[in-house]
């Protein structure tokens, strides 16, 4: 608002606030001192003859729209509370439990005349969370029958590890319900273990149990003669242990049982303790007090019942006395089951549709890039059969279809190439995970992981180049076992030698702050007092460095190596798959192959048989000149002949044979039936220089 004043002849424009009749020389964009907007009348030209304030309401009417104070708090409110309920997720989202989780499914059987574990038999069961106990049960039987051509056909019942069926949860009256029973017992799915057992046994055993639960009988001292060794005497019941319980055994016509029969004797006439007369008061107080200490003594057996049954069980703990090994050899070691290799991968094989293929177009020249292509189709599936073409270096296709043969050989050559990698790194017998950020990009750790699962349960060879560390890492292990060499960093490799040769306490200090930079990174530095501290350093840094530092790549890794529910297997029976992967000391000997080839010759005393025998003579002469590093090793004559270059541990399939040759003066051989033609010629010179000629000249040698 503005006034004019006439001062000395002069004209003069004083401005003031409307609201509070403040006064400025010129109209700002707000009162400093009530805090309201004046903008609006100074965009206007407002101008009032008023000496004073206005009315609110004149105000009001002036500007009906400026904000107040009022509705700058009420936004200022409003925009906090959107803040604090802002989220990612969509409305109405809320984070779900996993569909399907994985739970361990065991048999028990009887053995006399109790359940009893079977050692070897526990499975695991993909199942979903929300599932109840007549489904859970249907789903064990069908597992075990698919898993296990002896098992038994027959009702079964459905049992916790103490022996009971599952109908409710454990201390409840709440049908079972898998997510009720995990979140009672605090286990994760993966540690819980139920059983099966047939219900005939189950029945027999519940007849047993209940025959042989102890009895109280009270008695009249007119009724029977005292005999104090049946008697229980009064005792303080403060006692653990009622050790005052007498046992009175009897066996019974039908079996040899033992049934237990606590009775108190109650003497209507004579002490039971002092042998003389007494009355009816004391003869009833030393009842009194013999039941409160018989119901002590339940109380307390029934109570380490409780506790010994619904203790945390887990499958390590069993006693070996209440289990039955399924195999006839005592196991090595707790997860040595004495199931052999080939076995577990022919039952994980059994997923495989023989009726759908996944094609690969190979190049022998450049392996890993048909390969990547092909595991990366969208139309491939590890489930289906490997259908593999192979071209030369002049473009043309070879021939045939593949039955096999050409499968194991792009497997072999394709493990081989995954050695090389840059997602490994160590010696080549011990090659272990880095981080490499252009194969995080491709994923190249989930596609290397699903390549040696497809390669070992398809039948192709398992790598035999990974760390034993990070295959008991992978398996949840804690041994480790590396050491400097394996560093490939010099740099790195030449501090933790220093460290590890400090000969004093001294030397050891000042290396540890010398290399204090280094350390730091992996959190390995620290204030040693003891010269043996080293060894601890240098392990803990070996850990990081090898472990630590990859443990995202390591899960990718895990992830691919879950096709075909190959980590489950290996994670299950260890001892049996981890070498599998790991490097292994023995090499193909000339015996092996001698046995593993089976010659098929013509009726003994024809002129053919004679011929054939003497070139497998030469044959037995060649693979030692072989294993004596000729110019052809074992590894190249069985890649030769069955494309893989050592023995698959799903087994060789078909079994590879040996036949006989007359049409060609060098050797033959069919890899999709492991079959090897071996020339007749007379002379074993001749014979091994064209044996080593064919060999060598074959397709693919030398690209492994």
């Amino acid at each position: 608002m503005c006034l004019q004043r006439e001062q000395s002849g002069q004209q003069t424009l004083i401005m003031f606030c409307p609201y509070c009749g403040k006064q400025f020389s010129s109209l700002p964009y707000f009162c400093n001192a009530c805090g309201k907007a004046l903008a609006i009348f100074k965009e206007q030209g407002f101008k009032d003859d008023a000496s004073g304030p206005i009315s609110a309401a004149a105000a009001a009417a002036a500007a009906p729209n400026m904000p107040t104070l009022k509705t700058f708090l009420d936004y200022r409110k409003k925009k906090s509370e959107e803040r604090q309920n802002f989220s990612l997720q969509k409305k109405g989202m809320k984070k779900k439990e996993p569909r399907k989780v994985n739970i361990n499914i065991g048999i028990m059987c009887s053995q006399n005349d109790s359940l009893k574990v079977v050692r070897g038999r526990t499975l695991p069961l993909i199942v979903e969370p929300d599932i109840d106990a007549l489904g859970l049960r249907l789903l064990a039987v069908k597992k075990m029958t698919d898993f296990n051509n002896d098992f038994q056909e027959g009702p079964y019942v459905l049992m916790y590890p103490d022996k009971t069926e599952v109908v409710t949860i454990p201390g409840t009256s709440r049908p079972f319900i898998l997510r009720d029973y995990k979140s009672e017992i605090g286990k994760p799915y993966s540690r819980i273990t139920l059983f099966i057992c047939l219900r005939a046994e189950y029945e027999q055993y519940q007849h047993e149990t209940s025959d042989t639960e102890d009895e109280i009988c009270v008695r009249s001292r007119s009724a029977a003669e005292f005999d104090i060794a049946d008697t229980l005497p009064w005792e303080p019941d403060m006692r653990s242990t009622p050790k005052n319980t007498a046992e009175k055994k009897s066996i019974s016509s039908g079996a040899s049982k033992q049934s237990v029969m606590e009775e108190i004797c109650i003497s209507d006439t004579d002490d039971p303790l002092e042998g003389t007369s007494g009355n009816t008061e004391s003869a009833s107080s030393f009842a009194d007090a013999a039941l409160a200490t018989t119901a002590a003594a339940k109380k307390t057996d029934l109570y380490s019942m409780y506790t010994q049954l619904y203790a945390p069980i887990d499958d390590m703990e069993i006693n070996n006395e209440d289990v039955i090994v399924s195999s006839a050899k005592p196991a090595k070691t707790p997860d040595d089951t004495g199931i052999p290799a080939a076995e577990i991968i022919q039952e994980l094989a059994g997923v495989i549709d023989h009726k759908s293929v996944s094609r690969f177009n190979i190049v022998r020249s450049n392996v890993w890039d048909g390969a990547a292509r092909g595991f990366r189709r969208s139309t491939f599936s590890e489930k289906s059969d490997l259908l593999v073409k192979f071209t030369d270096d002049a473009g043309s296709m070879e021939e045939g279809l593949d039955t096999g043969g050409p499968a194991r050989e792009f497997l072999t050559l394709l493990i081989s190439h995954l050695q090389s990698r840059p997602i490994f790194e160590g010696p080549p017998e011990s090659r272990y995970l880095v981080y490499n950020p252009a194969a995080i990009r491709e994923d190249e750790y989930f596609m290397a992981g699903k390549m040696i699962a497809v390669s070992i349960v398809h039948g192709g060879p398992g790598p035999h180049f990974l760390s034993r560390d990070l295959v008991n890492h992978i398996v949840g292990q804690p041994s480790f076992c590396a050491n400097v060499k394996d560093v490939t960093d010099d740099e790195i490799g030449r501090a933790l030698h220093e460290i590890e040769s400090a000969d004093s306490l001294r030397s050891l200090q000042d290396q540890v702050l010398k290399h204090s930079s280094l350390l730091q990174t992996a959190g390995c530095f620290q204030h040693v007092s003891n010269i043996e501290e080293k060894h601890t350093i240098v392990e803990d840094y070996l850990k990081w460095y090898i472990i630590g530092r990859n443990t995202s790549v390591i899960e990718r890794f895990k992830d691919g190596l879950a096709s075909l529910m190959f980590l489950e297997a290996l994670c299950q029976h260890p001892a049996v798959l981890a070498p599998v992967l790991c490097c292994k000391d023995k090499k193909l000997t000339a015996m092996d192959i001698e046995e593993l080839f089976m010659p098929l010759l013509s009726p003994v005393g024809s002129n053919k048989r004679r011929t054939e025998s003497q070139v497998l003579s030469f044959w037995s002469d060649y693979i030692m000149d072989c294993e004596e590093q000729g110019p052809v090793s074992l590894e190249e004559l069985l890649m030769f002949a069955t494309g893989l270059r050592s023995l698959p541990p799903a087994g060789m399939t078909p079994h590879p044979s040996l036949s006989f040759l007359e049409e060609s003066m060098y050797p033959m051989a069919n890899t999709c039936s492991n079959t090897i033609k071996l020339p007749l010629l007379p002379a074993y010179d001749l014979f091994k220089k064209n044996m080593d000629f064919g060999i060598q000249n074959s397709p693919g040698f030398g690209c492994h």
